[in-house]
């Protein structure tokens, strides 16, 4: 599945900063615009991890259902 997310970075004195629009906690710095990118790609891993963690964690003992969802962007 592929998801378009929207990226944002700011210049600031120590670098750069970044976050994504559509996922709270996906943020990130780095020295040049290059390496912020690259963190941000991480940090958008780690949250949708933490994400999926919690989730399994909350349901568990439970009968859920489980399935994949296409997301359109515009």
């Amino acid at each position: 599945m592929h998801i378009k997310l929207t990226a944002v970075f700011q210049k600031v004195p120590e670098g750069y900063i970044g976050f994504v629009e559509e996922l709270p906690g996906a943020n990130t710095q780095g020295a040049t615009l290059d390496e912020a990118r690259n963190n941000l790609e991480e940090a958008i891993q780690l949250v949708l991890d933490a994400n999926r963690q919690l989730a399994e964690e909350s349901l568990e003992g439970q009968e859920v259902i489980k399935e994949q969802i296409p997301v359109s962007a515009p």
